[in-house]
């Protein structure tokens, strides 16, 4: 048996410098189509090439910065996302609860049937869903729209809330029974506030789902001024293969905020996991 590598071994130097180089290669990736967005955004002659711009302006932003442009689309987009976070928060509350405290003989096939619902491809669904809409008269409807994106949603953020309120323990609510607290109000005043954090994980999965899906929206609502940004997007491709560069990145910059404010904004709030030492005496 040979002797474990040192941290001064030259298979080991090596192993770190492909893994540094991995590193960088990935980060690169990632960076360029940023830079892309900032430098493209602040030049007047932009291409498809990241490169530094050789007259700088801010006749992009200006140039986008109306409100049948820009700002009803982000309005349209933050009224379907955060529509579709709160109700997919609400309802996927209320189903963890009882696959997470009761013992029953169909919970795990249950699970996994909710499971399964992720993997059903959106495209397959939309032809039905469309006659559905006809039917129901909810086509070009916010909320018709909200309802759809926040149902296809669900599964997953059920399977995600199940496996975080399985993280508080029953003995807290088990306390709250016996101080004559019903069912419900343990569940509200004493399991959600403790698992905030996975609330705004799922919030954060939903709302980000929601904000940057194209396909639903394209085929539901018709008319411009009730299309969300993920939509209005579309407009700056010409129909004759010209694009706008310069005023896409600048559109894709005030596309990409809301949700960042978002990251950090429940990055603050939440203050990184669950906090229930000492809330159960051994």
């Amino acid at each position: 048996m040979s002797a474990a590598l040192s941290l001064a071994s030259p298979r080991r130097h090596g192993v770190a410098v492909a893994a540094s180089v991995s590193l960088v290669l990935i980060g690169a990736a990632f960076l360029l189509p940023l830079a892309w967005i900032l430098l493209a955004a602040l030049d007047a002659n932009a291409t498809v090439s990241v490169k530094l711009p050789t007259s700088w302006t801010l006749e992009n932003f200006t140039a986008i910065m109306s409100v049948e442009g820009t700002l009803r689309p982000l309005w349209n987009s933050a009224l379907i996302s955060l529509g579709t976070a709160t109700l997919c928060v609400v309802v996927s509350v209320l189903a963890a609860y009882p696959l997470s405290r009761f013992q029953m003989r169909f919970n795990r096939a249950f699970l996994y049937t909710i499971l399964f619902g992720t993997c059903l491809p959106i495209t397959a669904m939309m032809v039905p869903v469309y006659a559905l809409f006809v039917s129901f008269r909810l086509l070009d409807s916010l909320p018709g729209t909200v309802l759809f994106m926040a149902a296809t949603s669900l599964p997953m953020a059920v399977w995600m809330m199940k496996n975080f309120m399985d993280s508080v323990p029953i003995s807290l609510e088990e306390a709250s029974w016996v101080d004559g607290a019903s069912g419900m109000a343990a569940l509200w005043h004493v399991v959600v506030p403790l698992m905030k954090p996975g609330i705004a994980v799922v919030f954060i999965y939903v709302f980000t789902a929601a904000w940057g899906n194209f396909f639903v929206p394209f085929v539901l609502l018709m008319s411009p001024e009730n299309q969300p940004a993920a939509v209005a997007v579309y407009t700056f491709f010409g129909s004759h293969g010209e694009i706008a560069y310069g005023r896409l990145a600048a559109f894709s910059i005030f596309y990409s905020l809301p949700v960042l404010l978002l990251y950090v904004l429940v990055q603050r709030r939440s203050g990184g996991g669950f906090a229930m030492a000492g809330a159960v005496k051994g």
